[in-house]
Order: structure tokens, then sequence, then C-alpha cells
């Protein structure tokens, strides 16, 4: 066991508290060894609302994944996923002094770790920085400047942030279940681990997310995470459309939609009929199949084309080859595939999870809605042969490890004396040095 490594993701839903647990052997080898999941509380449109009732659901979740592990978890890595979440793009520069020396990963850190110093708006914190593309001395397009000499180093970031509210809730809750956050990653991120290829990165891919209470839209292109978007309207919003229009319970509408519902009404048969039970001392109600389709269709047709507004307003409509891959709870609605090909034009797929060993008491995690969370635990692997061969450019999970260094640092001095440092180092930005 002193050759392997633990690794645990921790995602918070609106439907549900998952915690996957896998361990990564001396071969680089990854088995899943326990899972734990229940029913969230505290928690509405992916943002904990009641810290007790959401540390609550936490706890007994990491009590499940403990239980079935045999690990006693201590530290994950915890997904966000949050309505005001925006994406950006700034660029930032620093000027060398030695100039006669070739560009070091001291350089590219520097440069990267200068950008978490970046303005963002009132209440809201920075949780990724990630670098688009670098700039030597107004040599624009380099994808990767370390050995290159030059004076100027400039570089376009694409910089992700959230709520500091939000951000703060979660690591309350997740400290009290008694774990310590490892990485905080934006769940569309996570997600493109598990479902995404290397290649539909590099020609252009639209990552669709559809949860309980989010989609969580990715759009990758060049291998770089592109643009991001949380949209709050999902499956929460169907199935109480379904509540409303079949006048049934809201547990009774979320099993019509999940057992009998259907994205296309031309695919359902306008005869079939479902009889469900109603209120006592009353006759059981029959919902008609068909009906049943045309609220999903309606509801469905309108988050989609949300979803396609934001990949034309990303820049990247015609730039995505590999089309769109949909993923999470809601992309096991029947006939979801072909509805998002007839309103976007772009081809689709349903992404599921990729195969790791797993024991038979934790059940089959080939499943959509368990893509996010296997891709919070991917985020603890090290990186592959390929990657190794170019760790000095800095990654999300590099620079998120950075500012979780320096915000314990800063916490410890206090916020005062953070932001007259923060002034000071913007004076002085080139003899900072990380």
């Amino acid at each position: 066991m002193e050759h392997e490594k633990i690794i645990v993701g921790l995602d918070i839903g609106t439907a549900k508290v998952c915690v996957l647990v896998g361990r990564l052997d001396q071969d680089n080898g990854l088995s899943i060894l326990g899972v734990g999941q229940t029913p969230a509380e505290g928690i509405m449109s992916c943002k904990i609302t009641n810290l007790d009732k959401a540390t609550h659901a936490i706890t007994r979740a990491i009590q499940q994944a403990e239980e079935t592990s045999g690990i006693d978890i201590r530290i994950a890595n915890v997904g966000i996923a949050e309505r005001h979440v925006k994406s950006t793009i700034h660029r930032g520069s620093i000027t060398r002094e030695a100039t006669d020396e070739e560009i070091t990963v001291a350089d590219v850190r520097k440069l990267t770790h200068d950008m978490y110093r970046t303005v963002v708006p009132p209440g809201h914190e920075i949780i990724h920085v990630i670098p688009q593309s670098y700039c030597v001395d107004y040599e624009p397009g380099i994808r990767d400047p370390v050995g290159m000499t030059g004076v100027k180093l400039e570089a376009d970031f694409h910089i992700i942030t959230a709520q500091t509210r939000t951000i703060n809730h979660i690591y309350k809750c997740v400290r009290r279940a008694g774990l310590e956050v490892d990485h905080l990653i934006l769940e569309p991120l996570a997600a493109s681990l598990s479902i995404l290829s290397e290649e539909e990165k590099e020609v252009g891919v639209c990552l669709v997310d559809i949860g309980s209470g989010s989609v969580n839209v990715g759009i990758f292109h060049d291998a770089l995470l592109c643009h991001t978007a949380i949209l709050p309207i999902a499956g929460d919003s169907i199935t109480s459309d379904i509540k409303a229009g079949c006048q049934v319970m809201n547990y009774q509408a979320a099993l019509l939609k999940d057992k009998f519902g259907k994205a296309i009404v031309e695919q359902a048969h306008p005869h079939e009929v479902v009889t469900i039970p109603t209120l006592r001392n009353r006759p059981p109600k029959e919902i008609g199949i068909a009906n049943l389709a045309r609220i999903i269709e309606a509801r469905m047709a309108e988050i989609i084309e949300l979803i396609h507004t934001e990949i034309i307003l990303s820049g990247f409509q015609d730039k995505l080859a590999a089309g769109v891959v949909i993923t999470g709870g809601g992309s096991k609605l029947q006939h979801i595939k072909q509805l998002f090909e007839y309103v976007t034009g772009l081809d689709t797929r349903v992404g599921c999870p990729s195969e790791y060993p797993t024991p038979h008491a934790v059940g089959d995690l080939q499943d959509p809605s368990y893509a996010t969370l296997t891709g919070l635990m991917l985020a603890g692997l090290p990186p592959t042969p390929e990657q190794a061969a170019h760790q000095h450019v800095v990654t999300a999970m590099d620079a998120a490890t950075l500012a979780k260094r320096d915000s314990k640092a800063a916490k410890k001095g206090g916020q005062f004396f953070k932001k007259i440092l923060d002034k000071t180092k913007g004076l002085l930005i080139d003899d900072y040095e990380v």
C-alpha cells in the first residue's frame, strides 16, 4: 500500500451527493474501491442553501464510501457548478531581466500566478486560470514558450470565477464533514477528463453536462478549454413542467420522466398510457405517453436552444468538428441525441465514463450521471507520458494549487495585509517571483 495512492472525488449535486474512491498502484493502474451516494439536502440549483443539511448529506455519502472501500477518507477533489460562474479572456505579461537566457518554467509560473490578481467583480473569486496561447516579444501563437529567448512574455488566459459565498459554503460543509478540499474544480472541466478524448478536444467539441439543477457547458478547441457556461435550467425544470401539466406529485413527475419520458413527440405512441395512483379515495390517473413527450420536448428544446445560443456567442460554432457530447443524468432521456442534432445541426453522442475495474459491491459506474464524479477522481491522477514531457506548462490544476496555497497564507496574515501586499506586488511585478 505504500506505493499506492488513494484518490477521492466529491460531487455535491442538486439531486444527490456522491463520493467515489479510487486507488492508483505503482504501475499507474486505477481501480475503483468504493462509492457513496445519498439524496441531496440543503442544496438548490447546485448551490448550498442550508449548511447543516448539506453537511449531513455529505457526511452520509462519505460514510457509505468508507464502508464500501474500507478506506478512511480525509481529502477529496470537489466540484463546483453554479449559475454565477463566469468565463472571460484576459491578457497578462511580464518583462524578463535575464534577456539572454531561455524562458524557464519559473517564468511561465510567474506569469500564470500573477493572473490570480486580475480584478474580478465584487463578491467573486478566481477558481481557474488556464493559459490559451503565448506571445514572446510580440510573436504570437506559441503553445509552449519554455526554451525560447525573449524579453517580454505574454499570454491570453481563460479566467473562470465563481461567487465567493458559494466557494466558502462548499469549504465549510466539506470541512464540517471531516474532509479537506484538495482541488476545487469546475465541473465541466472535471467531466471532460472522463468523457472526452484528446482528439475531440483538439478538433473542437462542446461538452454538455445535463444535471438536475443546472446544465454545464464546456467548449474545447486546440486541446484547450476555451469557453464555459452554467445554465440554471435543467432536469428539475422538466420535472416541474410534468408536475404542472399532468397534475401529479413531484416524485411521480420525476418517475414519469425517467421511465417513460421521450424527448421527441413523434417517437411516442399516440394511444399508449401509463396509470399512476393519486390521492386517497380517488381513482388512478391515466397519463398519455404522447402528452408526456409533448411537455418534455417543449422544455428540452428550449434548453437546447439556450445551449446553442451559448455556442454561437462563444464564437466556436464553426470550429466543433467533434460536435456535441452530452452527459449527466439528463442525457439518459430517450431520443435526446436526435433532438440535439435537430436543434443545433451538430453531430451528437452520449458520453459515459471510461471503464475501470470496479468491485461488484460498488455496482456499474458506466453511466452518464457519474461523468463528473469520475472526472473529479481522475483529476488526482499523475500526468501521462505525453503530459509529463511538457510538465513545465502550467495546467489548471497547477494554478489551482498555487492559488490555494496563497489563499491559506493570506488568511493567516489577515485580509487587510493581503490587500496591501497585492497592491505592492502590482507595483513591483517585475521583481515578484513565485
